[in-house]
């Protein structure tokens, strides 16, 4: 992360569940198929979809889209990579990676 990570803005991003799921999953996206469509690839059923899309509009989306991790395109939905996403980078990878050693709910 080179020293120009603000770790406060780091953790931040990645204190809630549904951020780190939509960030796992940029990552893992071929360079080509890089959007997401934010909440339906990331839901998983604990919450109706609804409720999670305006927690993503109004809570999640906007804080990762000004930490520069993300780019949200608010009509169609559509999240890609941000300016600062490989600055996170390291860390999704530490994530994926270790994904089944994580405690439980975590991804």
């Amino acid at each position: 992360m080179g020293g120009e990570a603000d770790w406060g803005t780091v953790f931040e991003a990645l204190k809630n569940v549904y951020r780190r799921r939509l960030l796992v999953e940029l990552f893992e996206r071929n360079p080509q198929e890089d959007r997401v469509i934010v909440p339906e690839d990331v839901h998983a059923g604990e919450k109706e979809l609804s409720a999670l899309q305006t927690e993503f509009v109004h809570t999640h989306l906007p804080l990762l889209e000004q930490a520069g991790y993300v780019t949200w395109d608010r009509e169609s939905h559509e999240v890609t990579r941000g300016p600062q996403f490989d600055e996170i980078r390291p860390l999704l990878e530490l994530i994926d990676d270790h994904r089944d050693e994580l405690p439980s709910g975590w991804t």
